[in-house]
């Protein structure tokens, strides 16, 4: 099962965008959740008010929550 699926599974609104450069992945997580993204040893660790959810990266990349929107940015 694909990231956007577990979200969306879940009702979180997720897509994922191929770039020149990397992949970017962006959540609605809504404006309300309280939640927090870190990435540990290749893996993007997203904690929310009710749930935690794991995103094993391939690459590089960074994780940051603004106003409930989760962006992960890979770059390849």
């Amino acid at each position: 099962m694909t990231v956007t699926e577990r979200f969306a599974e879940r009702g979180i609104d997720a897509r994922r965008i191929e770039r020149d450069d990397g992949v970017e992945l962006i959540a609605d997580l809504g404006p309300e959740t309280d939640a927090s993204a870190e990435i540990v040893d290749g893996t993007v660790i997203v904690v929310t008010d009710d749930d935690q959810y794991d995103i094993d990266l391939d690459a590089d990349g960074r994780a940051l929550i603004n106003n409930g929107i989760l962006t992960v940015e890979v770059n390849e």
